[in-house]
Order: C-alpha cells, then sequence, then structure tokens
C-alpha cells in the first residue's frame, strides 16, 4: 500500500450539487483543446446527462480526444450499449468498465474528469439530473441531490490525468506484459512538492496496491482529531476499524457528528441502524438527512484536514470498489466545507440516544438480521473484511 502523496499550490473550488457542478464541468469541455478524460459510475439518459453528452460530442467534433469510461452496472446494460453507439458515431472513445462482471464483483465507483491536463474534477456527483433519484426507479426528488465535488488547478491534475490515463489503457485490450509495464509506470510517484498552501492528493482504493488507503486515511485523521469531526455519507455500514475510532475520538472529547442519508433502500438504514446504539452510547452525535437524496462523501476534521470524493462508508466502498477521494489540508477549503456540511445538518433530524438505549425486542431482531445479511454479503465478496 502506497501512502498518500501531497502536492502544493493547488487551486481548488467547492462545487455544491449539480446547479454548480455541471455548469463548470460543461464549460471546461466546451474550453477543451486538445484532450478529456472522463470517468463515472453512472451516465443516465436525462436532460442533465445529454448536455454533458453534447458538450463532449462537440469537443470531438473540433478535434479533441475525448475518452469516457462508465460502469456497466451503474450505468446500465442497455444504456451502456447506446451511449457505445452515440459515441462511436461522434468521434468519442467510450469503454464500459467490467462488463457482466467479467473481472469479478468490484465496480468503478470513481468520479473523475480532466481536460488538457490542466482542470480536473473529482466528487460524489455521477452523470444524472439532479433531481432523480439515481436508483432503477428514476423517481423525482423533492429538492436537488444534496451532493458535492470539487474543481483543481495545479500540479494534482497532473496526477488525476496520469491515474485516468491508467485506467483508460487497463480496462482495454493489453497484453501481459503491456500490462505489467503499466504498473511499473504507475508506481512512479507525480506528486509535487510537499509544504505550501492548498496542499492536496488523490487517495484511490482499489484491489491491487491501494486495497486500505481511503480507509486508512480516515483513521489517520480520526486519530490525530482533538475538537471536532464531521463526517457525511449516504450508506453506513463501516467496519470495526473504523467504528472504533469514530467511538475513541468521542470519548476523549472530540465532536463527532455524523450526518448519515436515510430512506434510499430500507435495508441500508436497517443495517445502518445497528451500529447506532454503541456509536450513540460513546458520545457520538448521528443526524439523518431526510430533506432530499443524500449522495454526499465528505468530512472536515479540526478545519485543517477535508476530503471530498465518491468513497461511501460501508464495505462495498472501502473494500470492494474502485473509489477516488480527494484530501486537502487547507483550513479556507476546510471551513467552507465546514459550513456546507453544518447547512445540511440544520436541515437533518438528529437521533436521540434513548430512542436505541431500549430498543423492542422486534426492532433488535430487525436490525439484527439486516447486520447479519450484510456481513455475510461482505465475507463472501470481500476477502479481507472484518466486522
Amino acid at each position: 500500500m502506497r501512502p498518500v502523496s501531497f502536492s502544493a499550490s493547488n487551486h481548488i473550488t467547492l462545487l455544491h450539487s449539480g446547479a454548480a457542478f455541471f455548469p463548470a464541468l460543461i464549460a471546461a469541455i466546451d474550453a477543451a483543446r486538445f484532450e478529456i478524460y472522463l470517468e463515472t459510475y453512472i451516465f443516465a439518459a436525462d436532460e442533465t446527462a445529454a448536455q454533458v453528452q453534447l458538450a463532449l460530442e462537440r469537443a470531438a467534433q473540433r478535434g479533441v480526444k475525448v475518452r469516457v469510461i462508465t460502469d456497466w452496472l451503474g450505468t446500465g446494460r442497455q444504456r451502456s450499449l447506446t451511449l457505445s453507439q452515440e459515441f462511436q458515431a461522434a468521434a468519442v472513445m467510450h469503454r464500459a468498465f467490467n462488463p457482466w462482471f467479467r473481472r469479478g464483483v468490484a465496480r468503478m465507483h470513481r468520479k473523475m474528469c480532466v481536460v488538457d491536463r490542466q482542470t480536473g474534477f473529482v466528487g460524489g456527483l455521477n452523470i444524472i439530473d439532479d433531481m432523480v433519484s439515481d436508483d432503477d426507479r428514476r423517481l423525482p426528488l423533492p429538492a436537488p441531490r444534496w451532493d458535492f465535488a470539487i474543481s483543481i488547478g495545479g500540479p494534482l491534475v497532473t496526477v488525476i490525468h496520469v491515474e485516468l490515463e491508467a485506467q483508460w489503457l487497463r480496462i482495454g485490450e493489453m497484453k501481459l506484459l503491456e500490462r505489467f509495464q503499466q504498473f511499473k509506470r504507475s508506481r512512479i510517484s507525480t506528486a509535487g512538492a510537499t509544504q505550501g498552501a492548498a496542499l492536496a492528493g488523490l487517495v484511490l482504493r482499489d484491489n491491487l496496491r491501494n486495497r486500505r488507503t481511503i480507509q486508512r486515511a480516515y483513521l489517520q485523521a480520526l486519530g490525530r482529531a482533538r475538537q471536532s469531526a464531521l463526517l457525511t455519507s449516504p450508506y453506513f455500514a463501516p467496519g470495526r476499524k473504523l467504528r472504533r475510532a469514530l467511538e475513541m475520538a468521542a470519548k476523549r472529547g472530540v465532536e463527532v457528528t455524523l450526518l448519515l442519508g436515510v430512506g434510499h433502500y430500507r435495508l441500508q438504514d436497517a443495517v445502518s441502524h445497528s451500529y447506532y446504539p454503541k456509536l450513540l452510547k460513546a458520545g457520538v452525535r448521528i443526524v439523518e438527512y431526510r430533506k432530499t437524496a443524500l449522495h454526499a462523501k465528505v468530512a472536515v476534521v479540526d478545519d485543517n484536514w477535508a476530503t471530498v470524493g465518491s468513497s461511501n462508508f460501508d464495505g462495498l466502498s472501502l473494500l470492494v470498489n474502485q473509489e477516488a477521494n480527494v484530501v486537502i489540508n487547507d483550513a479556507e477549503f476546510s471551513r467552507t466545507l465546514r459550513r456546507q456540511i453544518e447547512e445540511g445538518i440544520a436541515d437533518g433530524v438528529e437521533v436521540e440516544a434513548k430512542a436505541f438505549a431500549n430498543l423492542s425486542w422486534f426492532s433488535r431482531a430487525r436490525y439484527g438480521t439486516a447486520f447479519f445479511l450484510y456481513r455475510m454479503l461482505m465475507r463472501i465478496i470481500a476477502i479481507d473484511y472484518r466486522e
């Protein structure tokens, strides 16, 4: 497992939900002169996605090399086929990640883009309309999906570009020797200086060299926390180490707050609730966001450490799927993200400890069954899963 390499002098802007993200992304694509890499879990068939697709096709038609990677499961079998056909007709190159589970169960859950090796985007937003649910039902949402991404300028963009280029090659038709040579090249750090303002590093999770990198970044931040830790995730089912880190931080006086999404999947909610009693007893504050779909995977610790990315606090993100976060050591950015999370907390409903102190036998049985099923599933698909 390689350590996180930080680069200095990055210019990072927080983008709140699609209202900020999609105009910035499309503007960067429309300004592209020679190259675009875009990687997303979902590339939907809606008006917002159509605008991004048209921008990519316009770029290709003016001679820009455009390469798009989507996840076969997240985007859907039929949509992946249609998208490939439409992109091919417009000279956009497209590859689907792991069709028909040919490379195991892991999914490509990352959301990244690099334009002309100068402008980068990383976050939690798929290419999908903010007002539509991201499951198969595609139901209207009561308010825009609550999510975040960042736009990046500076040395970190080179690091992201190298990873996107490597991903494109990996999922193509590469011979074994070419794969080995590409792997050796990826071992060379592309980070710049390690001191200065706006330090930031790309933190990846895969099943080869970065199996626990994202989880370790969270563990280190929580271990060093002295005042506060705000963590946000739509799906909450962490392993024992991360749960322990949350509890220990709260017990030594750190104000630990979890802002969690609920209402998407009933079974997922039951699994999350199975963790509540011990966390609440340790002093962790839990707030459930019910205003609309919460999809953000962000955190701020002590106003000097922040992260934005695609990784949830569950076994799939931490132990199975390919994920990408950016860790930022910058006080101004951390304060900006903190304010956004605090607004989300204000819109949420705090979980009272007494509500989980004396659960009925039925609730205990329901949460226990959900946890048991989740644990069995994770033990089947994640080799290094620990409770």
